[in-house]
């Protein structure tokens, strides 16, 4: 048994460094930088625009851009589903790994990452509500796997797509969240996590099995509430420690560029991590570019693909840019970061064979509550815990739609409550695993799912700027 799981692993890592090799980072790059180019850097020259169509159309009292479909959902509701499913424990402890694997740096290549993830989200939900259709129970399907089958005549790219979707939702969408809240709780508060992850479950299913409406109705009201509070807090803790601001900033644009070593030891320790850590963990958080996201998308109530793709900026935006950022503020300004600490512990670990040093020093989760600890004190560890209960809760609610979607594409949806269960019991699975398999396990299928959808997209470029063109040229700025 133990020789299987030794191959396994190492398969497992073999795909690993060939789905997120420097030439996987290239394209994601490069599809964002070609459609940020063609659509003349919308995010920023359409700022004010995008903005107008998206939190600000909220406070309006009309849209004409609505289908007034019962089945469908609204364009907040499909925005607060996909912030839920972005807006995750990749926010929180996947910042904090990003910090330790890839040093202040790669929060650098986060913003990059999401920069030109912009406009790559933007591109996929753009061609989600262009090819969108509706099943026998008059529910919208859409995502890259109808836009690869409809748009380029693909089935094979198609089943690639939802088969490598199905396993992500394991990994990104329900393991990594559940084990990050079972650590949270175990760490602050001493349950088993066995018993969080079974709770978890428990309450999970209750949620997902009143399908998309439900889904929709409890991130509407989770989503808001736990980012303002997740923010407020954090904010506080930033300014309690503005003296370190400049700093902190210094060491994310000096790091992002420098070739570090442990110690001067053997283990080198800079730019190529950091630009590694910075994009598969931007990429982790947005998810701009796996085309996930894009399924709840395909559920909004407009008429107008371009509009929704808007929301999909804004998407990118608010995870990344701001609440990633905020996140990374708070460790590095708080002190509770040491960087010289884990270069010569991953610097003796490589010299001893072992992970005893590096195991030892704070990771993840504990390493967000002990920056937020050093202006709330001991309230500091609740806090993340609570923040991470509702972040996991939200992105395990909306993972769980993708999966579902991407087994109705694939086997019928009369495959979909199978999914459901095993969805549920991974998510116990999930909170009793290592920590660091299954970080690097959603790093792989993050990756497999997004080789089919970055081809699309490169493939269907045309019908994007064809579909932007026709939009702004309709309803001038």
């Amino acid at each position: 048994m133990n020789i299987i799981i030794e191959m396994l692993y190492i398969i497992h890592n073999k795909i690993n460094e060939f789905v997120w090799s420097p030439l996987m980072l290239v394209f994601f790059l490069f599809v964002g930088i070609m459609f940020t180019i063609r659509i003349h850097f919308f995010q920023i020259t359409g700022f004010h625009e995008w903005l107008n169509k998206t939190i600000l159309a909220c406070f309006k009292t009309t849209n004409v851009t609505k289908t007034n479909d019962k089945n469908s959902i609204s364009q907040w509701q499909a925005l607060t589903t996909a912030l839920a499913s972005t807006s995750g424990t990749g926010n929180i402890a996947g910042v904090a790994t990003a910090l330790v694997a890839g040093g202040a740096g790669a929060i650098f290549w986060m913003w990059v990452s999401a920069f030109f993830g912009m406009m790559t989200h933007y591109a996929e939900v753009v061609l989600g509500l262009h090819y969108r259709y509706k099943n026998t129970n008059g529910i919208y399907i859409g995502g890259p796997m109808v836009y690869m089958e409809k748009g380029l005549k693909s089935k094979l790219l198609a089943s690639l797509f939802a088969f490598f979707c199905i396993f992500a939702t394991f990994g990104i969408g329900n393991m990594s969240q559940s084990n990050s809240m079972a650590d949270a709780i175990h760490h602050t508060f001493g349950f088993p996590k066995l018993l969080v992850g079974t709770i978890t479950a428990i309450l999970v299913v209750l949620v997902i099995l009143g399908g998309v409406k439900r889904i929709a109705a409890v991130n509407e009201k989770l989503v808001p509430f736990m980012s303002v509070l997740y923010l407020i807090g954090a904010i506080i803790v930033i300014f309690s420690h503005h003296f370190n601001i400049p700093a902190a900033f210094a060491s994310i644009f000096r790091e992002a560029f420098q070739v570090r070593s442990a110690g001067g030891g053997i283990l080198g320790y800079g730019m190529s991590l950091a630009i590694q850590k910075g994009i598969s963990r931007g990429v982790f958080s947005n998810e701009a570019g796996l085309g996930s996201s894009v399924i709840i998308h395909s559920a909004a109530d407009t008429k107008e693909p371009v509009i929704q793709g808007m929301w999909g900026i804004f998407e990118v935006f608010v995870d990344t840019i701001v609440v990633c950022t905020v996140t990374a503020l708070t460790i590095l300004t708080s002190g509770a970061y040491h960087a010289d600490d884990y270069l010569n512990a991953m610097k003796l670990d490589q010299q001893n064979g072992n992970t005893i040093l590096l195991d030892s020093l704070p990771n993840g989760v504990n390493l967000t509550a002990n920056a937020f600890s050093s202006t709330f004190g001991n309230a500091g560890n609740i806090f993340v815990t609570v923040s991470i209960i509702l972040f996991a809760l939200a992105t395990l609610i909306g993972w769980s739609y993708y999966g579902e979607k991407c087994c109705e594409y694939l086997f019928g949806i009369k495959s979909v409550n199978t999914y459901k269960i095993l969805y549920c019991v991974f998510i116990i699975i999930g909170a009793v695993s290592r920590l660091d398999f299954i970080w690097s396990l959603s790093d792989t299928f993050n990756g497999l799912m997004a080789i089919p959808n970055l081809i699309a997209l490169t493939l269907l470029s045309k019908k994007v700027f064809q579909l932007s063109n026709d939009y702004f040229t309709r309803n001038p700025k």
